[in-house]
């Protein structure tokens, strides 16, 4: 069987699974291939060390990397079109002590849309997400761990506003996820001299009515994202922090101004990705079950809005306030009230979010 072949079957068997993310990972004798499935991953196949480091030579060639490279990370990304669906692959390589290279291939399918009503468990956040993009000006920033959906929420938001409330949305990425012709998007260039601070600017120039910026990650693109909130543009980005709260901390220590956060951000939100229970098996499906291949995942939110956010702030800059907004438990022990989560997945993520804490 060709190299090629290989790709596309294990290509293939990741999507029929619904894996989010391919791992070639080396060792001793052989290299493992792992695919993370519902947020965890899971063993797939063992393939001989000449094979797996043909395939990442193949995966890093269609990815225009550069394949003699193997000191460095590296980074890339095409797309193909596989078994009629079209999907975008991000490949990330990292030298490892043995001298091989692990590769890491991020999932991206580009035809899977969501509306604002589905991408909630709870019917009363999407509402109230719904309620925030009809702000002419502002911040909405998402917090979470990598894989917790931040940019599938901010896409369905982002979509819901270019066709339903006909606004100019322009998108600034590193890289540009998942295609779509509703708005104008802008990739991150650092070769071209198109970073995030840069891109923001030249964004601005391009009468936006909305930007979303793919990640706050220096004290640069962050006072010019602010800027942009002050000057009349509704801002939906992403930060990485624990919680809701932990954005504003991280806002002040790239240097933003306490009165600044308070005038810019409407609103704060934390995520996190939870499988629902299957309606008929319950959280173990039968190898009969119809609903096997289609395990949902949904979000669930917890959103500083109002009052509450405004006390956190006032909280960060020093004064002494009292507040109290629904947290991530607290929507977690309900959807385990409600049937549609297992008390196991709330305490994979109860140890998830326990492992830090937001700094006071």
């Amino acid at each position: 069987m060709s190299i090629e072949k290989v790709a596309d079957l294990i290509l293939s068997q990741a999507l029929k699974h619904s894996a989010t993310d391919i791992h070639i990972i080396p060792r001793s004798s052989d290299y493992l291939v792992q695919f993370r499935l519902y947020g965890r991953l899971s063993p797939h196949r063992n393939i001989p060390v000449p094979i797996g480091e043909r395939l990442i030579a193949h995966f890093k060639f269609v990815a225009l990397m550069d394949i003699s490279e193997k000191r460095r990370p590296q980074s890339g990304a095409f797309q193909l079109e596989l078994h009629e669906q079209l999907i975008a692959l991000r490949i990330s390589t990292l030298p490892t002590s043995t001298s091989k290279e692990s590769l890491v291939i991020r999932i991206l399918p580009q035809k899977n849309t969501l509306t604002v009503q589905q991408i909630s468990l709870f019917p009363t956040i999407s509402k109230k997400l719904i309620s925030l993009l009809k702000h002419s000006h502002g911040m909405i920033i998402f917090t979470g761990p990598t894989g917790s959906g931040k940019t599938t929420t901010m896409y369905t938001l982002v979509e819901h506003c270019a066709k339903e409330l006909k606004r100019n949305v322009i998108t600034l990425e590193d890289p540009v996820e998942k295609q779509s012709e509703q708005f104008l998007q802008v990739q991150v260039n650092e070769k071209a001299g198109i970073t995030y601070s840069s891109g923001l600017k030249a964004i601005l120039r391009h009468d936006p009515d909305i930007i979303l910026v793919g990640e706050i990650r220096d004290s640069e693109t962050a006072k010019i994202a602010v800027r942009a909130a002050l000057t009349g543009h509704l801002v939906l980005t992403t930060l990485h922090a624990r919680d809701a709260r932990g954005a504003v901390y991280r806002l002040l220590e790239f240097g933003v101004k306490w009165y600044e956060i308070e005038q810019t951000v409407i609103a704060a939100s934390a995520q996190r990705l939870v499988t629902m229970l299957c309606p008929y098996c319950g959280e173990h499906c039968s190898a009969f079950c119809p609903n096997k291949r289609r395990m949902k995942r949904t979000a669930v939110y917890e959103l500083l809005h109002g009052k509450a956010l405004q006390n956190v702030i006032k909280e960060a800059n020093g004064e002494s306030s009292q507040y109290y907004y629904p947290t991530l438990k607290e929507y977690l022990r309900k959807g385990i009230a409600l049937g549609y989560i297992s008390k196991n997945e709330f305490d994979r993520w109860i140890h998830e979010m326990e492992k830090t804490e937001t700094p006071q």
